[in-house]
């Protein structure tokens, strides 16, 4: 199994992925504190994660993603969903810790200038800003959104609110051979 489903919910089983929840009810493959960290795989384990409407209920964030990096495999892919602070969801639901941005996991990457506040390095091979509602939202919004991001959240957000944020990222480390 190359995948791993952190926060699976119901997702229903499927070959090569494995589906961990800290939900007994959701009947995944492991239940698991999401929180408690490390998480009971090996290093490099799985090319793979998926993270989809979980990470903004985590308690620590960047402790995360250090785990999910010693579990990916090199150049393995992180996959994030996660509410848009704009979104009137990101604030409804009481269980979420977190309101994150377009740029959130910046701090990641090797380019940013405070990612020295963590061991894990990732690269951002694609991330997207969606919209729900007609086509003015879903096509113009969209585009020019994902186009200036930062003029979007910096001074739009609010008018023209977000629905979430798709993130993938690459861990950037190197293969080890041990001979």
């Amino acid at each position: 199994m190359n995948i791993l489903s952190v926060g699976c919910g119901r997702k229903s089983s499927e070959p090569d992925v494995i589906r961990l929840d800290k939900s007994s009810e959701v009947e995944p493959d492991i239940v698991w504190d999401l929180d408690e960290l490390p998480y009971p795989f090996d290093n490099s384990r799985f090319s793979e994660i998926e993270c989809f409407d979980v990470i903004e209920h985590l308690q620590d964030i960047p402790k995360t993603l250090e785990e999910f990096y010693r579990i990916l495999e090199p150049n393995g892919t992180l996959k994030i969903t996660t509410p848009h602070f704009s979104c009137a969801n990101s604030f409804v639901d009481p269980t979420h810790k977190w309101h994150l941005s377009y740029f959130s996991f910046d701090y990641f990457c090797q380019e940013h200038k405070l990612s020295y506040y963590s061991d894990a390095k990732y690269t951002i091979k694609h991330r997207h800003i969606q919209f729900q509602g007609g086509r003015f939202n879903r096509s113009i919004i969209s585009r020019l959104a994902n186009k200036f991001p930062h003029t979007y959240e910096q001074r739009w957000a609010w008018i023209f609110p977000a629905w979430y944020l798709y993130f993938e990222l690459e861990a950037s480390k190197e293969v080890n051979f041990n001979l």
